[in-house]
């Protein structure tokens, strides 16, 4: 049903459709182990064959579940990606998290993004998914964003002079076929292309119909390497799809401003917002794949129509004359 992609220049291929599984983990509202399986089967179900995981989804359930939920299933039919660069410890107080996340399972995380670090984050995967094989291996969270400038300096330089070898050695021995890097930031992915050869990145939230910033520098580099990218929170956060957040957290007003203005175009066209929203970075040909996360199975099964239903050329058209649509963003035919 879905449209396989290459990654990078591997010979992996996932459906354009993927499934997320950060909310599923549990962390940001309850999910149960059932409910978790039951996203996964879903997606399973509309011919979903990639599945992207980590270990801080849930500190540790989100693997769990993805893992219950996928063995058994032709291991040739499908494509899973977890991550490294946090190390899960147990966790012997009820000190709430101090971000406000939920922990469905008593861990907290470590930082490390270096070469024994990896190595051990690969090997824990491994016996949480309860799988022996992992495909496409992303660095999770690594950037100022996440950490800061001064802390990020440090965290990146034990990536490049550590960790990457390790992304290395295991691509090359086969452990894995892809390796990349998968944040909610471009500047540290364009640093990144200085020291590395990636497969592909995980962009959430910076390439969107909201958002399209990395047409001027990131992607045009991505494009002459041969990485491609694979486009996380496609809704950014929500703010996309009718909720009132915005890269995690309540949107500043100049964003809900131009998602109004984005939003009275489409229903002038009549087309539903986030049916423009799902569907709009796929156009690019260095979008391997969108994988918008679910909050349980009958919200994937209502987003389905989305991304097939057909969009009037004058909806692009329209929101590029508004100012909308950066001038160079690819559309859908």
């Amino acid at each position: 049903m879905w449209e396989k992609r290459q990654v990078g220049q591997t010979k992996l291929r996932v459906t354009a459709l993927g499934l997320g599984t950060a909310t599923m983990g549990g962390s940001r509202i309850p999910i149960t182990q059932e409910q978790g399986q039951a996203i996964v089967t879903a997606a399973w179900d509309a011919g979903v064959r990639y599945v992207d995981t980590a270990p801080f989804y849930g500190v540790g359930a989100a693997e769990h579940r993805v893992g219950d939920a996928l063995r058994g299933k032709p291991r040739d039919e499908w494509v899973l990606s977890t991550k490294v660069g946090r190390l899960l410890r147990p966790k012997t107080d009820t000190v709430p998290s101090a971000d406000g996340r939920l922990s469905p399972m008593p861990f907290d995380v470590v930082y490390d993004y270096g070469y024994d670090g990896i190595m051990r984050s690969v090997e824990d995967s491994y016996q949480r998914l309860g799988l022996a094989r992992i495909d496409i291996l992303y660095v999770h969270d690594i950037g100022v964003y996440q950490h800061g400038p001064e802390l990020n300096a440090r965290y990146l330089k034990q990536l490049r002079d550590s960790g990457y070898k390790a992304l290395r050695q295991l691509r090359d021995s086969g452990a894995v076929s892809a390796i990349g890097i998968g944040v909610n930031e471009k500047a540290v992915l364009i640093e990144a292309l200085g020291f590395g050869d990636w497969d592909a990145f995980l962009l959430a939230g910076r390439y969107t119909l909201l958002e399209q910033a990395p047409l001027d520098d990131l992607i045009p580099m991505c494009q002459s390497r041969g990485t491609s990218l694979v486009i996380g929170g496609p809704l950014n956060s929500g703010i996309l799809a009718g909720r009132e957040t915005w890269n995690y957290d309540t949107a500043p007003g100049e964003i809900v401003d131009r998602v109004r203005k984005i939003e009275a175009v489409c229903k002038a066209h009549g087309v539903p917002l986030p049916a423009a929203a799902l569907q709009f970075p796929l156009a690019h040909p260095v979008v391997a794949a969108v994988i918008p996360g679910p909050r349980d199975a009958a919200e994937f099964e209502a987003n389905l129509p989305l991304f097939t239903m057909k969009i009037p050329p004058g909806l692009w058209s329209d929101l590029r004359s508004e100012g909308l649509l950066h001038p160079n963003a690819p559309v859908p035919d």
